[in-house]
């Protein structure tokens, strides 16, 4: 059983114990029911607490159980809140640390509730593309008013429990406790337990006094605030409904529209992300138990963008951070750019101004390697050029102190060279940050071949200590995340060669939710960085194809938002992208000097070939055993790509449109004389499990 009967004097104590956030799992839930029947039994027990083990009351769904049958198991958790009600004797939940989703229904369930401060109460179902469905949207806003309801449920975020106790009019909680939360429970069950009747959530009243008004003002704000996503308007229907109809009217309403969004493709891409995102820290031969190196103090060399943005991280997270250039006008650049940053947050609220001076008293700089000599950590930000990272890396080989760790930030090169560089292999690591550094979620840390154990799992403990989702990619060019977009942008340059142009391509592509086309990334990244690696690729792949318009492109010194003309002509000060006469004519002519007669291309065709291309590449990045899983793959494209959440990722997105039918269009695709054929050969993986019909989950 994954809960604990006790007995203390007249109260019986149910203690949900399922760690790490007392999942209420079909075990949980069965020893729920079963304390439920022991207390009932016993004429002794007067009164019933249910509280949580360890540090949460409990985390709602356990997401082991889900899409399994276990998860509608009975007694499901409808059925447990049911008893709950039922209970002759008063049940009182004693409410810590966390209660979301199905842990607090279950409170909601109960006849009273005590709450300790500081405790995360939520509804956080729409994050997965649901709504609450075990009485949510019916009982919360009969105890907090339809509004303050509403906006908790629409929004999923958690809301401190003192805030909530405090709230006027509010009957969530009957008593906040200071101090110790069971003996506080345990008095207040004593002077509830004779008390009749017992109260009922279901028996309150909502009541609004424009009900209808207010609800219709709900759809037209939450419905432009979730273009992709069904759910959210779904919660406003059900709370509407427990505003206008009996409360077992309005459970029915919750039911059939919780049911219903379980088989919607955006559900399912929700929750897959919510799933992929926790396996990321899984890795095989690294157990959670390995042991972690110790790291108080890093030093970032480079100041520039990039480095001055990995720098940011560190010191959000209260830890040193040295940073070193060469020369201390590049050093006094990047800490005024740092301070801008930290003041435009000061300035909009997002940070108080002695936290801003906090974290610029951790950031100290220098022009000397030995300066470095202390730090447990080091992470490289220098020029993409494997020449300047091996003077680096001998440097820092000579430096820094044994059992250091020394990081490349490198985007595309081989990390296991860069390793080769020093006499420890096995401390180099490759840490891949997306810029804007400080902002980006994505950090693609890069396993070399001789990486320690130890070392991955110390980095994937820092990133998580920094916010970021780290995936693990091996060793190859490119690694997970630029290895894909090559053969993305590669697609989107033979669109332009047949015909389209670059705002048809990306409205195409926005349209179907990324946030950016690849002509407008291009533009914001710099074209120029493509062009360096294509070059590259000439040599070291002279078999690969390219359009040949990138680098016209480049030819015209349009690189982008940073020359004020790329693929489109830009304002100064504004980034707003506008179509080019100039880029029109190079492509008519481009077109013309290679004999090829325009045709019309539809958004669906170039959305596929752009997709479709991500996932043949991912699928051989899985199969070569550079990613670990295809999941890790979508949280790449999900949080460092802009790929649309409500799609699930390039991988999800492919599941989702059938394996097979991915398999029929690459055919279709490869018989474009325009195209690349061998490009759309089927990865291995993709053919094997479109074959069998089977899907990358």
């Amino acid at each position: 059983m994954s809960a604990q009967y006790e007995v203390r004097g007249p109260v019986a104590v149910i203690k949900l114990d399922n760690p790490p956030v007392n999942g209420l799992g079909h075990a949980t839930r069965l020893g729920i029911a079963n304390g439920l029947d022991r207390a009932l039994a016993d004429p002794a027990v007067k009164a019933i607490v249910l509280t949580g083990a360890g540090k949460a009351f409990s985390g709602g769904a356990d997401i082991r159980e889900f899409g399994s049958p276990k998860a509608l198991a009975e007694p499901n958790l409808l059925s447990v809140i049911l008893a709950l009600e039922a209970s002759g004797k008063p049940t009182i939940a004693a409410v810590h640390s966390v209660a979301m989703g199905g842990g607090l229904e279950l409170a909601l369930g109960c006849h009273y509730r005590v709450v300790s401060p500081g405790a995360q109460i939520a509804l956080p179902e729409v994050k997965i593309g649901l709504i609450p469905g075990a009485g949510g949207t019916q009982r919360l806003p009969r105890v907090l008013g339809v509004e303050n309801a509403l906006n908790m449920i629409v929004s999923g975020e958690p809301v401190k429990s003192e805030l909530l106790a405090a709230a006027p009019g509010q009957k969530l909680f009957d008593k906040l406790i200071d101090g110790d939360l069971m003996a506080g429970a345990l008095a207040f069950a004593a002077e509830v337990a004779d008390k009749r009747p017992l109260p009922l959530v279901r028996n309150l009243k909502v009541e609004h006094p424009n009900a209808d008004a207010y609800f219709q003002f709900a759809r037209n704000t939450v419905g432009a605030m979730s273009r992709n996503f069904p759910a959210p308007l779904k919660c406003v229907e059900a709370v509407a409904a427990s505003a206008k109809m009996k409360f077992d009217d309005g459970m029915k309403v919750e039911r059939e529209l919780f049911l219903g969004l379980m088989v919607t493709p955006e559900c399912k891409a929700l929750r897959h992300a919510f799933t992929a995102e926790r396996a990321t820290t899984k890795i095989p031969d690294v157990p959670a138990d390995t042991p972690v190196r110790d790291i108080k103090k890093l030093a970032v060399i480079g100041a520039g963008t990039m480095g001055g943005g990995i720098t940011m991280n560190f010191l959000n997270a209260g830890l040193p951070v040295v940073m070193l250039e060469m020369k201390q006008d590049a050093l006094d650049r990047g800490v005024a750019t740092i301070r801008k940053n930290y003041e435009a947050q000061v300035k909009k609220g997002k940070l108080k101004a002695d936290k801003y001076e906090q974290r610029m008293a951790l950031l100290s700089t220098t022009l000397n390697y030995a300066d470095l000599k202390d730090a447990d950590m080091v992470i490289e930000a220098v020029f993409e050029e494997m020449g300047v990272k091996e003077k680096v890396f001998k440097t820092l080989d000579e430096v820094m102190k044994p059992g250091a760790i020394l990081a490349s930030n490198t985007s595309t090169l081989d990390v296991d060279k860069i390793a080769g560089f020093t006499k420890r292999p096995q401390d180099v690591i490759g840490t891949h940050f997306f810029s804007p550094a400080n902002v980006m979620k994505l950090l693609e840390v890069v396993r070399g071949e001789k990486t320690a154990k130890d070392v991955l799992a110390t980095v994937m403990g820092l990133g998580k200590k920094i916010k970021k989702t780290c995936v693990v990619s091996g060793v190859c060019d490119g690694f997970i995340g630029n290895r894909m977009i090559e053969q993305y942008s590669r697609q989107a340059g033979f669109l332009l060669d047949e015909g389209c142009t670059p705002a048809q391509v990306d409205k195409a592509v926005e349209k179907f939710g990324f946030a950016m086309g690849p002509f407008r990334m291009g533009d914001l990244a710099g074209n120029d960085i493509g062009w360096a690696i294509r070059k590259r690729r000439y040599q070291e792949k002279p078999h690969m194809r390219y359009s040949k318009t990138a680098d016209l492109l480049c030819e015209l010194g349009r690189y982008g938002q940073k020359t004020g003309a790329g693929w489109y002509d830009y304002v100064p000060g504004k980034r707003d992208a506008i179509p080019s006469s100039v880029v029109t004519d190079m492509l008519e002519k481009h077109r013309a000097a290679l004999g090829i007669t325009p045709r019309k291309i539809s958004d669906d065709e170039i959305v596929h070939r752009l997709v479709f291309s991500l996932v043949n590449e991912g699928a051989k990045i899985v199969d070569e055993g550079i990613a670990l899983r295809a999941s890790d793959i979508d949280m790449v494209y999900l949080t460092g790509y802009g790929f649309p959440l409500h799609r699930g990722g390039p991988m999800c997105y492919a599941d989702t449109v059938g394996l097979f039918n991915v398999v029929a269009a690459m055919k279709r695709f490869a018989a474009n004389p325009r195209d690349d054929a061998e490009f759309w050969k089927p990865a291995p993986l993709l053919a094997r499990l479109a074959a069998e019909g089977n899907t990358f989950g």
